[in-house]
């Protein structure tokens, strides 16, 4: 038996996106253990566990907010990799772009799984109720 998630093309993405990013963090000198390779590691981690967690008996608007969870953890991992590219931990380029085109190609189907979920004119917030005040 599987669950729901298992069977995502987005959370199959975003696993093989979580390996890729670990195999960047073992690249990482030893100074950056409990800082940038623990932070990359576990925003790339995030990505898949936003994606599971959203789509187990969630509703279209549950799973949208945990899809933009897993979005926002997927940008955390592409700032972790501009830091990685500045203080020249990793300077294949080569090697360096292979994350951006995986992590984009993670964005763009994110996405649109996010938009095959609530259509985008409506909200998910409730809408604005007018308060009365008594003024003296």
């Amino acid at each position: 038996m599987s669950f729901k998630f298992e069977n995502l093309d987005v959370w199959k993405l975003s696993l093989e996106y979580s390996d890729a990013i670990y195999e960047l963090a073992e690249k990482l000198p030893e100074s950056e253990r409990f800082n940038l390779k623990s932070q990359i590691t576990r925003a790339a981690t995030s990505v898949s566990l936003n994606i599971a967690e959203g789509s187990t008996g969630q509703s279209d608007p549950e799973q949208n907010r945990f899809l933009g969870l897993a979005l926002r953890s997927l940008i955390e991992t592409v700032a972790c990799q501009r830091l990685i590219t500045r203080r020249k931990y990793v300077t294949d380029e080569a090697y360096l772009n292979q994350f951006d085109a995986k992590a984009q190609e993670l964005a763009k189907r994110s996405s649109a799984f996010r938009k095959s979920l609530v259509p985008s004119n409506k909200n998910i917030r409730e809408d604005h109720t007018p308060y009365e005040t008594n003024e003296f």
